[in-house]
């Protein structure tokens, strides 16, 4: 079972190769039952299972099952491009997933992949799969490889596989030297939205976005995959924060904040964007946006979608219909209302409508809709035969600045739904008897100051490279990257007794893009958090210290860009446990914003509620739970009752103008900088 559980990870490698020519390391072949031969090789199995069989060392017999009907999935072409967001495709791709999600065993589900591989759309099959090995209980112990090491051509310049294919061409054996990734190629200084393209165009954060989808996928026949805990409020969470990420980003820019997109879906959109990527499945370059652009009446019978702007504008409506009365309609003619402790949950399962949507017909699809109304702004009808931009995938899409003015819209959208609740009181903030003294940061910077840099690594792109002599090849890129350090936090236990807190910890800036002090209700929402955990306090003082690298936010370098080859132990021992489903979590690297040569001035807040009323009980024994505060825990409860973003979710009461009078004894503050040093280091180094 192991090796059949193991093997399933060999139709990642090289996924446009058929699965009948050598994959993975050890030059494994599958054996296939003559009728699994795609048409246009059937004649030639003999002479093929010779050729690629010979040197091969190891064969995997596959099983000759009976086929389930695959009509569906297989009405997308296989050199075409795949988007979640694509209603029709969402379809296809939540039939795949039942199909091996419902395979009796392991063994069966590689003999229908077997099959389906030289068929299917590479990238619906890799994503299918993807979805099925995280949620079957046999496959549990599997780690997926990331997207990167699949289909790299989603991330970079296709000059860079070029030169690999020169590369793996000329040097077949020994040392390849790296392929060096330009920091910025997409546009000049000239354009000043370049200046935080090293945020937009991140590896590491467009491959959080493409992970999450696959953790939260849109259909599936078996419910419980879709309707995972909370799942609406961490998409508005989830976003919330990157958001709030991205405008500080602005600030150490000189940039203004995000100018959100929606409240007008007939204005001219003001950015461009030249994504610079071409797909190497589809054999064709992803189509720019150019500046003016508007979105227009989508009439695509080749993607089966048909639907009106005003179709977005309606769907709008009946949203802030529904926030305005504080209750949805129902299909049934009911009213539901929106309470204060789940009414988030449920608009933001309206807003990203999946199976779980409680009127999908009336509300509409806005979120996702709006992603495909703007990837097709450069041909709404098909009369230039393009594929839809990077705003059509969910693996490419953070990397246009459209996306955060359109999330800036939707996070607009929750926020008024939010200001109808009633602030927090005292009673809901304070933990009595729990004082905290003070927060500060220690690190190599001195006192209170965070240090960043450029840092370059390094990338294995040889699982990708379809049709090209084997061998690693390897890509160094640059990113943002901040020295370690460690939080002391201050707390004195008056209770006479043992408790337990929530560490609770943020940062936040102290003044606007015009360096105007922020009012207290603007800085809450662009409060980032850094971490959160739980921690026994003893009577009397107590003094925390708590690593940046344990963050509940984010995810180790390694583990984002995690080689299969790497994993550590069998699937599924205590040895490869913390692999499992971790590869879900903001990228550490992209912890701190970038940051000013002069240090950036922001405030970090510390707060320590109490765990009584926070605190969700349950098993977590073998499950990643070090990235939670984005992602969830798997097939569990989110760790915190609280709403996702306490105690900053909600509007403060007129009196509060600033964060001094929001702060209640079990809080505090502290002044602190950023400081960005324009100097490269090489990671290891």
């Amino acid at each position: 079972m192991i090796d059949a559980k193991k093997d399933l990870l060999l139709f990642f490698d090289r996924p446009t190769e058929p699965c009948f020519m050598q994959k993975g390391e050890e030059k494994a072949i599958f054996e296939v039952p003559d009728h699994f031969y795609p048409d246009k090789y059937k004649s030639l199995s003999s002479t093929l299972v010779n050729r690629f069989g010979s040197d091969a060392q190891r064969t995997i017999p596959v099983r000759n099952i009976a086929l389930p009907n695959l009509d569906l999935p297989m009405q997308l072409p296989y050199n075409e491009q795949f988007s979640l967001f694509v209603p029709k495709h969402r379809q296809m791709a939540g039939k795949l997933i039942d199909i091996f999600i419902g395979m009796r065993d392991v063994e069966d589900l590689l003999s229908v992949c077997a099959y389906c591989q030289p068929r299917i759309n590479p990238y619906m099959f890799n994503y299918c799969l993807s979805v099925a090995i995280l949620h079957r209980p046999d496959t549990k112990g599997l780690n997926i490889p990331t997207i990167t090491e699949t289909f790299p051509d989603k991330f970079m310049d296709p000059k860079v596989f070029r030169r690999a294919r020169e590369v793996s061409t000329v040097v077949t054996s020994g040392p390849r030297m790296p392929i060096v990734i330009p920091l910025n190629y997409t546009a000049s200084d000239e354009e000043p939205e370049q200046r935080v393209a090293y945020f937009r165009e991140d590896i590491g954060i467009n491959l959080h976005h493409w992970h999450w989808h696959l953790v939260y996928p849109f259909e599936s026949a078996e419910r419980s995959i879709v309707a995972k805990d909370r799942r609406g409020e961490l998409l508005y969470y989830m976003h919330q924060q990157i958001i709030a990420r991205y405008n500080i980003e602005r600030f150490c820019n000189n940039l203004s904040r995000v100018v959100p997109y929606g409240a007008n879906f007939r204005e001219p959109i003001t950015e461009a964007y030249f994504p610079k990527l071409d797909s190497q499945v589809a054999s064709r370059a992803w189509p720019p946006r150019f500046k003016g652009s508007v979105i227009q009446d989508l009439d695509r019978p080749v993607d089966q979608i048909r639907s009106d702007v005003s179709e977005m504008e309606t769907w709008r409506e009946r949203i802030l219909q529904a926030i305005e009365r504080k209750s949805i309609l129902l299909p049934n003619g009911r009213q539901m209302p929106l309470d204060d402790e789940t009414g988030i949950d449920v608009l933001g399962n309206l807003m990203e409508s999946s199976i779980i949507s409680p009127n999908r017909p009336y509300y509409g699809d806005l979120h996702n809709m709006g992603h495909i109304f703007m990837s097709y702004a450069h041909d709404p009808d098909h009369r230039n035969l393009e594929q839809f931009g990077v705003m059509g995938d969910p693996a490419t899409t953070m990397r246009d600045p459209l996306f955060y003015r359109w999330h800036g819209f939707v996070d607009d959208v929750f926020v008024l739904y939010k200001n109808k609740l009633p602030p927090y009181g005292k009673d809901k903030l304070e933990f009595p008897g729990i004082r905290v003294s003070s927060i500060a940061v220690d690190g190599k910077a001195g006192r209170n100051t965070f240090a960043t840099q450029w840092e370059q690594s390094t990338l294995e792109l040889g699982r990708g490279l379809d049709f090209t002599p084997r061998g690693s090849v390897l890509a160094r890129f640059t990113h943002l990257q901040h020295d370690e350090f460690d939080y002391v936090i201050e707390v004195e236990n008056t209770t006479g007794k043992n408790a337990m807190g929530t560490v609770r910890i943020f940062l936040a800036p102290t003044t606007d893009e015009k360096g105007t002090p922020l009012p207290f209700n603007e800085q809450r929402r662009l409060m980032i958090e850094l971490d959160k955990f739980s921690q026994g306090l003893r009577p009397g003082k107590n003094t925390i210290r708590r690593r940046s690298v344990d963050s509940s936010v984010t995810v180790p370098f390694e583990r984002t860009f995690q080689r299969q080859s790497d994993r550590p132990g069998e699937p599924g021992s205590a040895e490869a446990a913390e692999f499992d489903f971790c590869g879900c979590g903001w990228p550490h690297h992209m912890l701190l914003p970038k940051g000013t040569k002069n240090g950036y001035p922001m405030i970090l807040f510390v707060m320590v509620s109490n765990w009584a009323d926070d605190g969700v009980k349950q098993d977590l024994v073998g499950s990643c739970n070090d990235a939670a505060s984005y992602c969830g825990l798997r097939d569990r409860l989110y760790p915190d009752r609280r709403a996702m973003g306490f105690p900053f979710d909600r509007p403060v009461p007129p009196a509060v103008k600033r964060v001094t009078d929001f702060l209640t004894p079990n809080m505090a503050i502290a002044d602190c900088k950023i400081r960005f040093t324009n100097a490269t280091r090489l990671r290891g180094q």
